[in-house]
């Protein structure tokens, strides 16, 4: 940037020749107006301009565009004009006429310059969003998983724009819910949350909008409802397939005006909510039953993400039990290295009804349950394992000496058709051996031992 145009265009010139991009303007009014299409790793403005300085550029600049560093250009090469430069965060100073190596080199330093402070930014939108993120774990890369759905989380949540979650019981809606606000510029605003489904719709109209005093039963003072504890952050209405049809036309309202009054009051309320809806439901299917209004679905449905259940993300079985395992033994002060293959195994193929939920409630039981360095099948609940399994032979590794013997004794003796001594022979044990194992599992054989046992 330059007030001369033979300086600019020459300037201009010996860059592009060494391959640079470049893009010029008169003054400092306007460079601004071009700072936003261009975004330029580096630029080169003149230190003394008429209107707008360099120094006020800068200052202007950097808040429209943190990324870029500057270089500071000027006929009056005096300490003062370089510290002040300096000061107000040029990366270097150039006196004119200009020394077209030392431009160069100053040019090559501010683009290392430039692209380490991307990297840092970068580093920290990645750090911004792993806070929001950390807690959703997923290693499902599929075109419909979790990640093409933290992705999404990632692009609506700097929006106003509202959203509605949807997806089977237990598959996070909640927490994708908390990522989104944690995404959003209203990450340090209130959360605000309310479970639809639990409230009669009288209760749950005062508890999204408040009350007045005197405006029901029990009303013995004003409460402020949901909605304005929310104002200037997020409100995420669960089960939103639940309300009646009396509430969806005062929550209508809102979406479209974003006004409401308390219950039992005239006076009108204006607030800045971003509203998530989650359900369970087919709010299709509930709008054709004439149970949910259309044109409140079509509010609500600006944003639409539609959670996976966790039978169609087998993948993340392992890491999201190894998540809740390490949870659930540091609050049981467990000391518990893992899970075994043959549980892993079981774990990843049952098709998880309750969703990861589900998967939360079997492992925290197994951590209880655990006697040993791994949580084993013997540590899940018995619908988990397979009706094949539960007769089969005892995993291995995951099994202890004892399950084994206890196998190869009633396997013996089954194919031995519950003869003792038969199944002493083969096993190599004495027949009483047997008879006291039998005694000790409360089991007899399929038939009476023989009479030489």
């Amino acid at each position: 940037m330059d007030d001369e145009a033979n300086a600019r265009a020459a300037l201009s010139e010996i860059l592009r020749d060494e391959g640079y991009a470049t893009e010029t303007a008169a003054d400092g009014f306007k460079a601004l107006g071009k700072l936003e299409e261009f975004a330029p790793d580096v630029v080169l403005t003149d230190l003394k301009m008429p209107g707008l300085d360099g120094i006020a550029f800068m200052e202007k600049a950097r808040s429209a565009s943190p990324q870029t560093v500057f270089v500071v250009m000027t006929a009056f090469g005096t300490i003062s004009s370089a510290v002040a430069a300096i000061k107000q965060g040029a990366e270097n100073y150039l006196t004119k006429p200009l020394d077209y190596d030392a431009l160069s080199a100053v040019v090559d330093r501010a683009m290392e310059k430039a692209k380490l402070l991307q990297e840092t930014l970068a580093l920290r939108e990645r750090l911004r969003e792993r806070n929001a993120f950390g807690h959703i774990v997923t290693e499902d890369a599929s075109p419909k998983g979790m990640r093409a759905v933290l992705d999404l989380v990632a692009q609506v949540g700097p929006s106003k724009a509202s959203v509605l979650i949807t997806g089977e019981s237990g598959t996070g809606k909640e927490l994708i819910a908390e990522a989104i606000c944690a995404a959003s510029p209203r990450a340090n605003a209130p959360f605000v949350r309310l479970h639809c489904a639990a409230l009669a719709e009288s209760l749950l109209e005062s508890e999204l909008f408040g009350h007045e005093k005197g405006a029901f039963t029990g009303a013995v003072a004003r409460r402020e409802g949901r909605f304005k504890q929310a104002d200037g952050g997020t409100l995420l209405l669960d089960e939103i397939g639940e309300i009646p049809q009396g509430t969806q036309v005062k929550l209508l309202r809102f979406l479209q005006e974003k006004s409401f009054e308390r219950v039992g009051g005239n006076e009108t309320l204006k607030v800045d909510v971003r509203l998530i809806a989650a359900t369970n439901r087919d709010l299709k299917a509930e709008i054709k039953k004439g149970t949910f209004r259309e044109d409140l679905y079509y509010r609500l449905n600006v944003i639409a993400i539609e959670l996976p259940p966790l039978r169609a993300r087998r993948a993340d079985v392992g890491p999201l039990a190894s998540f809740f395992l390490a949870r659930y033994a540091k609050e049981n002060g467990r000391n518990i290295e893992g899970i075994s293959e043959q549980a892993l195994k079981i774990l990843s193929e049952y098709d998880w009804p309750g969703n990861v939920r589900e998967l939360e409630n079997v492992i925290e039981r197994a951590v209880v349950l655990c006697d040993g360095p791994q949580i084993d099948v013997r540590h899940l609940p018995p619908s988990l394992v397979p009706s094949e399994q539960k007769g089969g032979p005892p995993p291995i590794p995951g099994s202890t000496i004892q399950d084994l013997e206890k196998y190869a004794i009633l396997k013996t003796l089954e194919a031995c058709g519950g003869s003792t001594s038969k199944a002493a022979n083969i096993l190599g044990v004495s027949p009483r051996k047997i008879q006291y194992k039998l005694h000790e599992y409360s089991a007899g054989p399929t038939r009476a031992p023989d009479h030489d046992d």
